[in-house]
């Protein structure tokens, strides 16, 4: 049996747009994959809020890279990491620009790197945030900025995955956030974002990224 950890935020724990509910094991991308690989175990860490290495004055234990290793470490050995992380890093209160979350997703990549070797690890660029997102009826604590910065991730995650021997996908080439919220993955962005992770799926072994 091979262990894959998915670390991530809300849209790895499955957070349903709009709401605090949860989409159940078998909609979320995670479980999607899970179902679909024989002799693969996806061990889902995702947790609503986190960042790269923001603290949260709101809400503490937020920040990735203090908690990662002791993640890591408690559910090791693991054959391969899926790492999606920066949508709350675009937060207002960060005032974070994309270069700059990209050094938070480095840190988070260096720690993983102790437990794993490079091509073993898929390093995902999130979602886009909505245009409206910051509206006071879904997330003000995002502004227009912070949009500005999510779709900024993508080449900086990228550039980063092709320097460091990391797989890549950008999530959103292939899904988008639900209306309701403009943040989290939809139903069918669960589904999409499912499909894009499997089609890694090397041609002889059928395992993701040839574990």
């Amino acid at each position: 049996m091979k262990h894959i950890l998915a670390f991530g935020d809300s849209n790895t724990w499955g957070l349903i747009p709009g709401t605090k509910e949860r989409y159940p094991y078998e909609k979320r991308w995670t479980g999607i994959i899970d179902s679909r690989l024989d002799g693969v175990r996806i061990i889902e860490e995702g947790l609503c809020g986190r960042t790269t290495v923001f603290e949260d004055e709101l809400r503490p234990g937020r920040k990735g890279a203090d908690l990662f290793p002791v993640i890591l470490e408690s559910q090791a050995p693991i054959d391969g990491l899926i790492i999606m992380l920066g949508t709350n890093d675009c937060k207002s209160i960060n005032n974070a620009t994309s270069y700059t979350i990209g050094k938070g997703i480095e840190r988070c990549l260096n720690i993983a790197s102790i437990y794993l070797p490079a091509d073993k690890i898929l390093l995902m660029s999130p979602i886009h945030l909505g245009e409206n997102v910051w509206r006071p009826d879904k997330d003000p604590e995002f502004n227009k900025e912070s949009v500005k910065v999510s779709k900024e991730l993508k080449s900086v995650y990228k550039e980063i995955a092709e320097r460091r021997g990391h797989k890549f996908l950008a999530a959103s080439d292939y899904a988008r956030a639900g209306e309701a919220d403009e943040e989290h993955l939809d139903e069918e962005g669960h589904r999409m974002l499912a499909e894009a992770i499997l089609g890694l799926r090397d041609v002889k072994s059928g395992n993701i990224f040839s574990f």
